[in-house]
């Protein structure tokens, strides 16, 4: 697979995620799609299905949610996108800076690892101190 070809899903699904289009979303991964997180506040799953079924309640505590991606990097089947994800929250304005690894299959994504910092979440919520 070509670098353009993974840049241009990378793109795709954050666009997709930016839209909440679950359809859309998981059409962009494969059957074993892994959503891994590394922070503290995500969970890791396995499965297009059971991701699909995830979708809708992440994307409901979110108003006017956009991830604008900043950089990409792609080598191969693999790809990095430093974003920043916008947001409100609870009456609470978010924009957070993060990074998504990502590896692909056969014109999919197979695996997502997210890194964003929790504390950051925690500060511009009011959950925690500055």
């Amino acid at each position: 697979m070509t670098d353009s070809i993974v840049r241009a899903r990378v793109i795709e699904y954050l666009a997709a995620l930016s839209a909440h289009d679950v359809d859309r979303i998981v059409a962009c991964v494969t059957d074993d799609f892994v959503n891994e997180h590394t922070s503290a506040l995500g969970s890791t799953s396995t499965g297009r299905e059971t991701y699909r079924g995830r979708l809708p309640a992440f994307l409901g505590q979110f108003d006017n949610l956009r991830y604008d991606v900043v950089d990409t990097i792609v080598e191969g089947d693999r790809a990095a996108a430093r974003y920043r994800m916008t947001a409100m929250f609870e009456d609470h304005a978010l924009d957070i800076p993060g990074v998504m690894l990502f590896s692909t299959r056969d014109g999919l994504i197979a695996q997502r690892t997210d890194v964003w910092d929790s504390l950051t979440f925690l500060r511009q919520t009011g959950m925690a101190p500055e």
